[in-house]
C-alpha cells in the first residue's frame, strides 16, 4: 500500500525540497484513490498534519482525511486562538458533502490562531490542503508521528475504515 513519490523538480519546490533533505512522498492507496503523504511533515493519528513553521506547527487535514470528507462546505471554531487545549479535545466543526464532523485537537498544546480565510471560504481545504488550506497554527511539547509511522496507522484502521464506508453506501 506504501508508495514513494519524490517530489517534483521545479523552482518552487527546489528550495523546500533542499531544506528536507531529498525526503519522499508517500502515497496510501484508498481502493482506486491514492492518499499523497509529504515527507516534508509530520501527523497525528486523527488525520493531521503537522508543519514547523515561524516557531510553532501549521495543521491541516491529511490528504486521507480530505478524501472521506469530500467536499468541505463549513467551518466552525468552538474554541478562540491563544486558547490551550488537551488531547483530542474538540475544538470545531467541519460540515462536508458527506457529514457534520467534530474537529479534535492532534495531541495537548495550545492553537495559536486560526486561518481566518477559511471561515468565508473552506473550500481552499478542498483543492490545496497542504498549502492555503491549512487549518490553525498550533504549539505542543509532544512529539508528532513521523510519515512512515503515519501510514502504519493508515494500513491498521482501513479494513474498519472500509466496512464503514461501504455501510455508508448500503
Amino acid at each position: 500500500m506504501i508508495a514513494l513519490w519524490p517530489q517534483r523538480h521545479n523552482e518552487k519546490h527546489h528550495a523546500a525540497k533542499k531544506q528536507s533533505f531529498m525526503s519522499a512522498d508517500l502515497i496510501f492507496n484508498m481502493g482506486k484513490f491514492e492518499a499523497r503523504i509529504p515527507g516534508d511533515r509530520q501527523y497525528s493519528k486523527n488525520h493531521l498534519w503537522l508543519q514547523e513553521c515561524d516557531g510553532a506547527f501549521r495543521v491541516g487535514f491529511t490528504a486521507y482525511s480530505v478524501r472521506l470528507l469530500q467536499d468541505v462546505y463549513f467551518l466552525d471554531w468552538t474554541i478562540d486562538a491563544n486558547t490551550d487545549v488537551r488531547d483530542k479535545q474538540e475544538i470545531g466543526e467541519i460540515e462536508s458533502s458527506k457529514a457534520l464532523s467534530s474537529l479534535y485537537a492532534p495531541s495537548a498544546g495550545k492553537v495559536i490562531e486560526f486561518n481566518e480565510n477559511l471561515l468565508d471560504d473552506p473550500s481552499t481545504i478542498n483543492t490545496d490542503n497542504y498549502g492555503d488550506g491549512w487549518l490553525f497554527r498550533f504549539e505542543t511539547a509532544e512529539k508528532p508521528l513521523q510519515p512512515a509511522e503515519y501510514i502504519v496507522i493508515l494500513e491498521e484502521g482501513w479494513e474498519h475504515t472500509q466496512r464503514h464506508l461501504k455501510g455508508q453506501i448500503n
